[in-house]
C-alpha cells in the first residue's frame, strides 16, 4: 500500500491543507503566544523553524508524514497537525504535531478538523487504528481527546525527554489513545452531534 496525496480537507469552522514553506511567517505568527512550553514538545521559532520544516519534508519523502496547515473560519492560518507515524503495511497512523493559535481555542475548528481527519483516514485510508499521544501532564489535552472519543492505551512512561519551560528538560511520560475502525462510527455520531452544537 502506497498512500495518496495528502488531502485539502474542509468544513465549516476549518480548511485542512498540505502544510508548504511558504506557510513558515504566518505559522511562527500563530505560534508566537498562547503556548505552555512545558507542555509541547516542539513549538516552532524563528531560530527552529526552519529545521522543523526539514525534518517535516524528509518526514513526507519517506512517506512516514502527512503535513498540514489549519486555516480558520475565515481562511487565517491558525496552526498545524498533522498525519504522523504512518504505517501502510499495519494499516496504523497517528495524529499529532497539532499547534493551534489561541484565538481558536474553545471554537469549533479542533473538534471538526478531528472530524475530517478521523474520516479521511478511516474511510479513505483503510486504517485500522488510529492514536493520540500527548504528555501525560497535559491535562487540557488529554481531556480534549477523551472528549472527541479515542479511548486509553496506557503510558509509555520515561517516553521522550522534553524542555521543562525554564531552559531544562526533564522526562517524559506520554499518554496514548486510539480509535478502531470498529468503534469509528460511533465516534463520527459523537463528533457531529459535537459540531451540530456549533451552530
Amino acid at each position: 500500500m502506497s498512500w495518496p496525496a495528502a488531502p485539502v480537507l474542509s468544513g465549516e469552522h476549518v480548511t485542512l491543507r498540505p502544510l508548504v514553506r511558504a506557510d513558515r511567517d504566518d505559522l511562527l505568527a500563530a505560534f508566537a503566544t498562547g503556548f505552555d512550553h512545558a507542555m509541547s514538545t516542539m513549538v516552532p521559532a524563528p531560530a527552529t523553524i526552519d529545521r522543523w520544516l526539514d525534518q517535516i519534508e524528509a518526514d513526507t519523502a519517506a512517506g512516514r508524514v502527512q503535513a498540514f496547515t489549519v486555516l480558520d473560519a475565515g481562511g487565517k492560518i491558525a496552526g498545524t497537525t498533522r498525519f504522523m507515524r504512518m504505517n501502510a503495511g499495519h494499516r496504523r497512523l497517528e495524529i499529532g504535531g497539532t499547534l493551534y493559535a489561541p484565538w481558536v481555542r474553545r471554537t469549533g475548528l479542533n473538534t471538526q478538523a478531528k472530524r475530517l481527519l478521523l474520516g479521511h483516514a478511516f474511510e479513505v485510508l483503510g486504517i485500522a487504528c488510529v492514536q493520540i499521544r500527548t504528555d501525560v501532564f497535559n491535562l487540557a489535552s488529554r481531556r480534549a481527546i477523551e472528549r472527541i472519543g479515542a479511548r486509553p492505551d496506557g503510558i509509555l512512561r520515561g517516553h521522550m525527554i522534553v524542555s521543562d519551560g525554564q531552559g531544562g528538560t526533564r522526562s517524559r511520560d506520554t499518554a496514548v489513545y486510539s480509535i478502531l475502525a470498529g468503534e469509528w462510527s460511533a465516534v463520527r455520531r459523537h463528533l457531529d452531534g459535537l459540531l451540530a452544537r456549533y451552530g
